[in-house]
């Protein structure tokens, strides 16, 4: 920081007079842009502290003027040891210090990333390429990234363990594969049903052509070849698989392979290790929906970054469909179709309906809708042949509440 800088930051805080009837103020913070200022100005009338009148962006310059003007004016600078905290009180004086706070950490992240890395951008962040693989997943065009997906893009490219959870058929995996598919890393998925073994997932011994050997689970495959691995369904795994993952949950974390002599695997610069689940924190309202689902403790849970993922906003979905259909699927027509899934959803939330509405599942039914020409006969095989009678009977009832039939 050169000499100027650190003039101007000795000048930040509350200046305050006090006048006959009131105590007038100003306060002096760091603005977005580099080498700016926010003043801020107030009247406190008594006990009564006043909301802000004034609010202005300056350069150091002005900042100067200003500062003159105030001290002929009778304003002067209020100290840590100052006992009357009006305004600039430590509530008021956060969130000005958080912004500068993530600033400066959002900067030094930048100095931070190597510059020989490649990097794709994907929503708002730069995620760091692979080197491709037969593994990585097939780009969707229409899939929409969201800006709420940012602060997980983010923990990606920071090599943090993430945890996705939301019902069924909100996005959970397609959001990982996608990234995977952009930044060309390829993935591997390990479906918790109740029937993975720890072997599955670790490894196990076999023999072979009268030989024993060693074969590799899915998280030391991950692990060594840099693969990005989703435990999918994970609060339905034996907890002799999350005591095999509890080891490698710090961002470099390493296995030991006790059934193999104690052998070590380090985890490659490009391995990732991500999560699903329908019950967990925030979900667990709905275990009763998700039989069989496991109870997670707080000291596991706090090993992940943990994102709640909601279903698309019916103005998302509507663009998602056009983008995948389009140029036959109209906006209109999507508007319409998008309202009838946000309805089955919210019936799924009322637990009037006793399966999700998934964005695959709407269009499918979209597409064969087109091919047909007849919502219904196209919400057979997309739909109705995929519940229950009671549930397709509800579902029929929301369509025909937004779908006129054929005449």
């Amino acid at each position: 920081m050169n000499a100027p800088d650190l003039i101007e930051e000795q000048h930040l805080g509350l200046y305050r007079r006090t006048t006959e009837s009131a105590v007038e103020w100003w306060r002096v913070s760091v603005a977005d842009r580099p080498q700016t200022y926010r003043l801020e100005h107030g009247v406190d009338h008594g006990e009564r502290h006043g909301a802000v009148d004034l609010d202005l962006v300056v350069d150091a310059e002005n900042l100067r003027a200003k500062l003159k003007k105030w001290r002929r004016e009778g304003f002067a600078l209020q100290t840590a040891d100052d006992t009357d905290l009006a305004p600039g009180s430590e509530r008021d004086e956060f969130m000005p210090q958080l912004r500068r706070a993530a600033a400066h950490a959002r900067a030094a992240r930048r100095d931070e990333t190597p510059r020989e890395a490649t990097t794709v951008r994907i929503g708002g962040i730069d995620v760091p390429c692979g080197a491709g693989h037969p593994l990585v997943p097939r780009v969707n065009p229409a899939y929409l990234f969201s800006a709420r997906f940012d602060n997980i893009l983010e923990d990606i490219a920071e090599n943090r363990r993430v945890m996705l959870i939301g019902h069924t058929g909100a996005g959970k995996t397609s959001l990982i594969e996608q990234v995977a598919a952009r930044s060309q890393h390829g993935v591997l998925r390990s479906n918790m049903n109740g029937q993975t073994t720890v072997g599955d997932f670790v490894g196990f011994w076999t023999v072979k052509g009268g030989e024993t050997l060693w074969v590799d689970g899915v998280l030391p495959t991950a692990m060594r070849e840099g693969l990005w691995l989703i435990v999918d369904e994970i609060d339905f795994a034996e907890p002799s698989i999350l005591a095999a993952l509890t080891a490698v949950l710090e961002p470099h974390g390493r296995l030991v392979l006790k059934e193999k002599g104690n052998e070590i695997v380090a985890p490659h610069p490009s391995f990732r290790l991500f999560a699903t689940a329908n019950a967990v924190g925030a979900m667990s309202q709905f275990r009763h929906l998700y039989q069989g689902a496991n109870l997670m403790n707080e000291a596991f849970l706090d090993r992940w970054r943990v994102y709640l993922l909601d279903y698309l906003s019916p103005a998302e979905e509507t663009d998602v469909l056009v983008r995948t259909l389009g140029p036959h699927m109209t906006r209109p027509l999507a508007v319409t179709l998008a309202a009838i899934a946000a309805d089955c959803r919210a019936a799924f939330a009322r637990e009037d309906l006793s399966s999700a509405f998934s964005t695959r599942r709407l269009i499918d039914w979209a597409e064969l809708m087109l091919r047909t020409g007849d919502p219904e006969r196209a919400a057979g095989p997309a739909i109705y042949a995929k519940v229950s009678p009671e549930d397709a009977a509800l579902i029929r009832g929301i369509i025909r509440h937004h779908i006129a039939p054929a005449g």
